[in-house]
């Protein structure tokens, strides 16, 4: 069973604004390896449609944009997308697959079927995965920022707190950090 992952970029303050964070070439080729080692894309029917109405656009070469920020479109356009709604049934961006019904159930379902693992990249779908207890790990993308408004990481809460164990910290030329970490056992 492959691992769910939550990844996202965040500013000092909590801020998960895509547009609070640093996009060069460094962090759009951070987040390519890490499309690239997992083995599907899960988002909520928001980021997904964000993302859909962007990066196609990008790998047919009709947006100018750095080779970067190509690989990454480019990458999107392969890899399975799984969107979990409940408004939203039909998905026509390539690989693009409905996740409904129970969320606990479709989810660990996903994990099981998928062995590199799946990434995921939406911050109100991470709640309610983290409130089901499904998330495995956490790799943030710390930005230098503090952006003073929101939208705020898990701004709905928990019903308890997350222990974690750091795995690594790995400071990127921008100012940037790549905090990883694992649900702490026990």
């Amino acid at each position: 069973m492959g691992l769910l992952t939550f990844s996202l970029n965040i500013t000092l303050d909590g801020c998960i604004d895509h547009q609070e964070g640093i996009a060069d070439d460094e962090t759009h080729a951070f987040f390519s390896r890490l499309m690239d080692e997992a083995g599907a894309m899960l988002w909520g029917r928001v980021t997904y449609e964000m993302m859909e109405s962007y990066w196609p656009a990008v790998a047919r070469g009709e947006v100018e944009a750095t080779q970067a920020m190509r690989d990454w479109a480019i990458g999107l356009e392969v890899k399975p997308k799984y969107v979990v709604s409940s408004v939203r049934t039909a998905f026509p961006w390539n690989n693009s697959h409905h996740i409904g019904g129970d969320l606990r159930t479709s989810v660990q379902k996903l994990k099981e079927a998928t062995p590199a693992g799946v990434l995921l990249g939406s911050g109100m779908l991470a709640t309610e995965l983290d409130r089901l207890d499904l998330i495995d790990e956490y790799k943030f993308l710390v930005h230098p920022r503090i952006a003073g408004h929101g939208p705020t990481l898990y701004r709905r809460g928990l019903a308890n707190t997350r222990r974690l164990e750091l795995i690594s910290s790995t400071p990127l030329r921008n100012g940037a950090v790549v905090m990883h970490y694992r649900r702490a056992c026990g």
